[in-house]
């Protein structure tokens, strides 16, 4: 994970265990929306953390921008955070860290929010709506593995 990240031992050893933190998660995330950049794997690990040091099943509201991207900016080839940021002209100067991360996600969300203000969607609901909707997929032109035919004589 250091070659990821950047973290190292010294950096977190004296950092409070989960357990510890968690009443403050629980106070934080109870009756918000909890969003993320791929908000499921994200909830996985804060929800079953929460679960493992409390015992409490934590529910509650996700919003995954991944899935915003998707209706928002389908001419992007890709939605990872580097390219929804790129291309909103968001910067994140602590890339795989939680804060720059968490800073960077919610900079491209209000910008995601914005742009689909500007095409009447301004309500949870609407907002619901639109991420239920089946998403419009590009077809990938599939290449044959098999030989093409020859058409004209290429021995001359």
């Amino acid at each position: 994970m250091t070659a990821l990240t950047n973290i190292t031992w010294d950096m977190v050893k004296h950092a409070p265990t989960f357990d510890r933190v968690a009443p403050d998660v629980i106070r934080v995330l109870e009756g918000n929306v909890f969003v993320a950049h791929n908000a499921m794997f994200d909830w996985r690990f804060v929800t079953s953390e929460l679960s493992r040091s409390t015992g409490r099943k934590l529910g509650g509201r996700r919003l995954c921008t991944v899935k915003m991207a998707r209706k928002v900016l389908p001419q992007l080839s890709r939605r990872s955070l580097d390219h929804i940021s790129r291309y909103y002209g968001v910067e994140n100067h602590a890339r795989h860290r939680a804060g720059g991360d968490a800073l960077a996600t919610a900079k491209c969300l209000i910008r995601m929010l914005s742009d689909l203000s500007d095409r009447g969607c301004a309500t949870w609901g609407d907002l619901e709506t639109l991420l239920r909707m089946p998403a419009v997929r590009r077809k990938k032109r599939r290449y044959s593995g098999l030989p093409t035919p020859v058409l004209r004589d290429t021995t001359a």
